[in-house]
Parts: structure tokens; sequence; C-alpha cells
């Protein structure tokens, strides 16, 4: 059965000629004039893979790509932007939002189906790996708490892929459910008002994300977003609160997750308000080598995440990685760091 791409380009010439290239390659190709038809063309049809132009009436290309992703049923359809527009600004914009692909007008036949083959590949590839985690994870889940019913609920969801650097929930948004990390990982941030990043927490698989917003009924006090390519299952919020009703077990390890994480935070103020330089990069080391998920003792962190992780600034992050790296504590090329010392940094004062 041939592949279902949909077009959506207000522009008609452009738009026919790329509908004439893919039916030449065996697609089966629909059509849309404007984003607002082709978001509804998108949920009737559910296509393989999306081409999308940027700037268009009713709705941008932008915004396509935000109300696709706010349904399960085409949130994972590979998304490819058409734009005349390449300026970096640009690009981060559609990749915070979850876009697959650029191709930059003019392009030529050979590119578009290059483009729109390999991520075809990528997404069966990733299907298939998606379903193995997920299996795997769900194994592991039952093995540890043995809590049935809520197995019973992670196993009926479908999981969500979501790319390096993409946004999972913005801080402000209303929860609507409980994210459970399968596999990669995830970082929680808050803004400050000079636009500098606070990181208030990392998270790796089996962990849990949004707990605070979901229980306590209100809006995400962080912004959540994927530090490598990630499979998140999202528990709706109703089902989850049925669940507490009906199972103390289940309960009772919310509780616990909730307290864990506010002793977290209240750890991480103490660390600000407290901890010199050298004392709050050495917890901070150590808190990464404790979440480790294998057995070496390298650690893959940028500078810039480790400043908003331990609470400073990057260039102060730089020289006190170079200090620690004399001592013999940790070795460090690049974004890798090996842990040489741990004592050493566990004993380490004020």
């Amino acid at each position: 059965m041939s592949k279902k791409v949909l077009i959506i380009e207000d522009h008609l010439a452009i738009r026919a000629n790329i509908v004439e290239i893919l039916e030449m390659a065996l697609f089966t190709v629909i059509q849309a004039e404007n984003g607002k038809i082709g978001v509804e063309m998108a949920l009737a049809h559910l296509p393989d893979i999306i081409l999308c132009d940027i700037m268009m009436p009713e709705l941008d290309g932008y915004g396509v790509l935000y109300m696709l992703n706010k349904h399960d049923q085409t949130s994972g359809i590979p998304f490819i932007f058409l734009t005349a527009k390449a300026e970096h600004t640009d690009l981060r914009k559609g990749m915070e939002l979850g876009a697959d692909d650029y191709l930059v007008k003019p392009f030529d036949d050979m590119e578009l189906l290059n483009a729109i083959d390999i991520r075809l590949r990528k997404k069966a590839a990733a299907d298939d790996l998606h379903q193995k985690s997920a299996s795997e994870f769900k194994v592991m889940v039952a093995h540890i708490d043995g809590l049935a019913e809520f197995k019973k609920i992670i196993e009926g969801k479908t999981s969500r892929a979501f790319k390096k650097n993409q946004v999972i929930y913005y801080e402000g948004d209303h929860g609507k459910g409980l994210y459970l990390i399968l596999s990669g990982k995830v970082k929680s941030i808050k803004l400050s008002p000079d636009g500098r990043e606070l990181m208030t927490g990392l998270h790796a698989a089996g962990e849990y994300i949004g707990i605070n917003a979901v229980l306590g009924k209100t809006a995400y006090t962080d912004t959540a977003t994927a530090m490598e390519d990630s499979e998140i299952c999202i528990i709706p919020k109703e089902q989850l609160e049925m669940m507490l009703r009906l199972y103390p077990e289940v309960a009772r390890k919310f509780i616990n997750l909730l307290s864990n994480d506010n002793l977290e935070k209240e750890q991480q103020l103490l660390q600000l308000a407290y901890y010199s330089v050298r004392k709050k990069m050495a917890e901070t080391i150590i808190r990464l080598f404790n979440q480790k998920t294998t057995d070496n003792e390298l650690l893959n962190i940028s500078r810039e995440d480790l400043a908003a992780l331990a609470c400073m600034a990057t260039e102060t992050v730089s020289r006190t990685l170079t200090d620690f790296k004399e001592e013999k504590l940790i070795d460090r090329v690049g974004a890798n760091i090996t842990v040489l010392n741990l004592e050493g940094l566990i004993r380490m004062k004020n």
C-alpha cells in the first residue's frame, strides 16, 4: 500500500509541482490550501507524513504543528516544514514544537523525495524500538511495585515519542495528565525574570513528571523539555484520580513521590542559599552520578544544563570544572564528565 502524504501549502503552483513529483513516485497525495484545512485533513486521513508551509493564511505552519501535537492520533506523524526562511530562530521554534525537518525553497525533486524517505524510515525504526521499550518497561513495573491495576493502566496507554529539545509541557499550562518516562531523559526548568534558566528537575526512565500539577489541580510550575529522544506514556488526570480513590496502595505511592519531590526542592533551595560554588558543583555532579542508568562512570550534560541545575553562571561552571579536573576529582572532554574520585566530591566542604 502506498504511503499517504499530506501537503499543506497556500501557493497553488508550488503545491501542484509537489503533487506531481510525489504522484510520480507512487505516493497517495492529500492537499490543503491553508493551515486550518490542513489540520482537518490530517485528523480525517491520518497521513504517514506531512509537508507544511510556514507562512499561510488562516493558520500558519507553527499553529498547524501545535494543533496536531494536541491530538494523540496525529502527534507522532513525521512533519517537515517547507519554508523560504532559514533563520536560526525559525529553526529553533520549529524544533521545540516537534518538527522533524526543514526544506528550504526552492528545493529539487531528489531533495524532497530523500527527506520524505529518511523520515519514513526513521519513523518505522522508532516504532519498532518504542514497542520494545514499552514492553520491557511494563515488565519492570510489574517486578518493582506489583500494583497490578496501575500496571494495567500503563499497558493500555499508547506512548508518545518526543524528540531532543522538544517541549513536553509549558509552565502555566494546566495539567491534563501524568507523564511517565519510558526511555530517555527530561529536564524541567523555570525562567528567571532576566531570562536565565533554573533547572528544577532532571528525570530519567521510570520517573514521573507533572505530579504536583496533577495532584494539586494547578498549572504546571515549570517547563519540561526532552534532553534526548524520549518515549513517554501519558496517563489522563481523570483516570489517575479514579485509581487514587479506589486503591490506597496507589495513593501511598504518589504521596511518597510527591513528598520526595518536595524534599528535593527544599534541598535545591538550601544549596542555592548556603553552599559555596565548589560545594554546589560537587553536589550537582553527585546527583547526576546517582541518577545514572548504566554502569560506566561517564556523565553527559552540557555546560548550560549544568549551570541551570547548579544555579550558577556558565562561566563559573567552566572554571569550577577545570579546578576539579586539575584536582583529579573528575575528567572532562566536551560535554562528557568522568567521575574519578566520588568520595572526594562527597567530602567536599564549603
